[in-house]
């Protein structure tokens, strides 16, 4: 619903000055009020709360909210239900951020290093002090071309285009850092495609759901998004979708599917394109010459790849039958089918299914995204790959770059251990400033420490990537005053912008983050369409973005797909894996920690208290073994074993698990941090440590899927931490709910 000035004008007559309805066109059932604080909330000191729609960042990906305030502090965060992205839900990752926001640990002022470099001695510095300190160390450094990496997570919104045209103007190198990237996914659709911007996966108008290691209820690509897209999936309306997942351990995605299909690692491509195949051997697929050919090439038929899959070939055929038959369906790839050597192979074989079937850019499959309705805003955050980082890591260690310039992520902690980032950074680097709340790994060895203010005290905007489906912006707002002396990583780097002078004000015409997103808000009230419009000044505009948390314009779409390129060399179809099978017998399955990620939330104790949904543990790092292969080994649940593999290892308690295939285990990421809080250190269980650093075939994405590991007891045994408690997981007798593949055809789910 496109709300006007009159309509405004008419809700703001209910109460409070701002107050406007939410929830498309119906009054919500519950009364709120949504502000933007033209008054600072501390002013509103009476006995009643407001509502402030704004940003949180989690490590889940932005997500629109509605913060609670009453007398200046934040009580509560719940989803705007407004935004077409969350539509009134929210994620615990999101509720948490109300942690960061008053957390012990956080770091209140500038520090400058005094002691060692890792040593973790600071003393208190001013503002004044600080800035100066960095705008000096800038201008020593801004001779040497390239000499200077501005390393942060993927920005989108203002501030990453204030982050791009500084490190242009500057002449610095940018890159963008996840520890779990999409750089595999990014490069298929833009190789097949033609497309910058991920799709959206249309599930809630989906009949069937083909998902190839896209654990998309937990944490991958949008899990809120999903989340509720999955909700309307499984809804009366229209009837019940099918969803079938295909991985070889048993997620949370899997533990919702109607069948869960164990699959032999790294062998999803091949599957795929046997699947496509017998699709277009029927008949049932659509008529395109280049697309035919792509699979008669590459396809093998189901019976020959039962054996190099475990998918026995009568399961093969009937997903076939099942996935064209109930269009429109959806094939999603990603996960641990994208995080091997052969990833591209793997989601070139899983997108070329929805343009087989005919479901690429129609209701019901895959969408594409428009980029941002202002022109030079930057809609698009994609990673480096691993290989982008190696190099970094050898530029710092070979002088050829001596200042790094981190904001918002931890490549210490969050790169495979043998890369030993951190320690480049502590034993080369000239001078290393950090923009970062908590004394994380990174941070740890910065010479210098401006703390950047938390996203419910700051300015900010965000184009979802994904988005809904069409133009779509989220604003941000500051909902309390800071709780400490933090100054926002933007308004840090246009204050410097001043201090450095010349050509670093070219483009750069703002003085603080708030003008720059005023700036992109004004763009937007020019074109006068989409869900907020009529406005007769720029000012009523702008309050009423501000309480509506964003905007958007569901005509604005992203138009028809081209036709899909499959021309390109996908490269191997096979996977390569780092330790001999004879040493390392174990196929050692990631996965990022459903409430921690790859461990950006393991400071939040909110988050680390939350349980594992499948294991239901807290507060540790397990593996996951096959009874039998706990049995042949001799341990059982709580049992400490040391996981090896050639490059490292870590300490994790045995949970046995009988959905875990023989020959796997399956480790979460997100703990064994050194430095990152109170709630957050302790204990060497550190994923990374233990994955190799191999990247994929062409794309040089970190394939995290591809090392081998063994387990060795260590004499030790520790109780789990879970909500079960001593219940050990356990099949229920005369109900099969799995049968796992031993890698000789006869696998499948039913």
């Amino acid at each position: 619903m496109a709300l006007t000035r009159r309509q405004l004008l008419k809700y703001s007559g209910l109460g409070f000055l701002g107050a406007v309805v939410f929830a498309g066109c119906r009054i919500p059932e519950q009364e709120f009020i949504a502000e933007s604080p033209v008054m600072i909330p501390e002013d509103l000191v009476r006995g009643d709360d407001a509502y402030y729609a704004t940003l949180a960042r989690p490590s889940t990906g932005v997500e629109s909210v509605l913060v609670r305030v009453m007398q200046g502090r934040a009580k509560k965060i719940e989803g705007n239900p407004d935004y077409p992205m969350s539509r009134g839900k929210h994620s615990a990752q999101a509720e948490a951020t109300l942690q960061e926001l008053y957390h012990p640990d956080r770091i209140a002022t500038p520090l400058r290093r005094v002691g060692e470099r890792g040593s973790g001695e600071f003393e208190s510095v001013s503002w004044s002090e600080a800035l100066d300190e960095l705008a000096r160390r800038l201008e020593d450094h801004r001779g040497v071309p390239d000499a200077v990496a501005i390393v942060t997570e993927p920005l989108r919104g203002a501030l990453g285009t204030i982050v791009d045209r500084f490190a242009e103007n500057y002449g610095a190198r940018r890159y963008s850092f996840e520890a779990v990237d999409q750089t595999v996914v990014r490069t298929v659709f833009n190789r097949i495609y033609g497309q910058e911007r991920l799709p959206t996966f249309d599930i809630q108008n989906a009949h069937y759901v083909l998902s190839f290691g896209a654990d998309f209820l937990s944490h991958w690509h949008a899990p809120l998004h999903y989340n509720w897209h999955y909700g309307e999936f499984r809804g009366e309306t229209g009837g019940r979708g099918k969803l079938v997942q295909i991985e070889p351990r048993f997620s949370l995605t899997a533990a919702n599917a109607d069948k869960w299909v164990y699959i032999n690692p790294g062998t999803e491509g091949i599957l795929a394109l046997a699947i496509a195949k017998a699709i277009l051997d029927s008949g049932e697929g659509v008529e395109d010459a280049a697309l035919a050919a792509f699979i008669n090439n590459n396809a093998q038929d189901a019976a020959t790849v039962a054996d190099l899959t475990g998918v026995k070939a009568d399961v093969i055929e009937t997903l076939a039958h099942d996935f064209a038959a109930n269009q429109p369906g959806v094939a999603i790839g990603g996960g641990l089918a994208a995080a091997q050597t052969n990833g591209l192979f793997n989601m070139t074989a899983v997108y070329a299914l929805n343009a087989l079937v005919g479901n690429v850019g129609k209701k019901g499959g895959v969408t594409f995204n428009p980029p941002a309705p202002v022109p030079n805003v930057v809609s698009s955050a994609s990673a480096n790959s691993l290989t982008d980082f190696q190099r970094l890591a050898d530029d710092i260690r070979h002088g050829a770059v001596t200042a790094v310039l981190v904001h918002g992520v931890d490549p210490a902690h969050g790169t495979p251990g043998s890369m030993q980032f951190g320690r480049a950074l502590r034993e080369n680097a000239e001078f290393v400033a950090s923009f970062s709340n908590f004394m994380d790994e990174t941070t740890l060895q910065a010479d210098l420490v401006l703390p950047d203010m938390a996203s419910l005290e700051s300015w900010g905007s965000d184009v979802p990537d994904p988005g809904p489906g069409y133009e779509a912006v989220a604003l941000q707002q500051p909902v309390v005053m800071p709780f400490v002396e933090g100054r926002a990583f933007g308004d840090v780097l246009l204050a410097l912008v001043e201090e450095l002078g010349g050509s670093m004000t070219r483009q750069m015409p703002w003085d603080t983050m708030e003008a720059a997103n005023r700036s992109l808000a004004q763009e937007i009230w020019i074109k006068n369409r989409g869900s907020v419009r009529s406005f007769d000044s720029f000012e009523e505009f702008w309050v009423a973005i501000l309480q509506r948390g964003g905007w958007w314009d569901t005509n604005a779409t992203g138009g028809a797909p081209q036709a899909p390129d499959v021309s390109q060399d996908p490269g191997s179809a096979f996977p390569s894996f780092t330790g001999a099978a004879g040493d390392y017998p174990f196929h050692l399955l990631p996965f990022p920690s459903h409430s921690m990620g790859d461990g950006s939330d393991a400071h939040l104790p909110w988050l680390q208290a939350t349980p594992d949904p499948i294991t239901t543990a807290v507060w540790s790092t397990w593996v996951e073994v096959n009874p039998r292969d706990a049995e042949s080994m001799d341990v059982r649940e709580g049992d400490v074993v040391n996981v090896e593999s050639p490059q490292g290892s870590i300490e994790a308690q045995v949970y046995v698990n009988p959905a875990t295939a023989p020959g796997t285990v399956s480790v979460p990421m997100g703990q064994g941090h050194s430095s990152f809080g109170r709630y957050a250190e302790g204990g060497d269980r550190n994923l990374m440590a233990v994955l190799d650093a191999v990247s994929a075939e062409t794309t040089g994405a970190f394939a995290w899927g591809a090392t081998r590991v063994r387990l060795a007891k260590t004499g030790r045994r520790e109780r789990v931490r879970k909500f079960e408690g001593m219940v050990v997981a356990q099949t229920l007798p005369h109900r099969p709910v799995y049968v796992i593949s031993t890698g000789n055809g006869n696998g499948g789910a039913h």
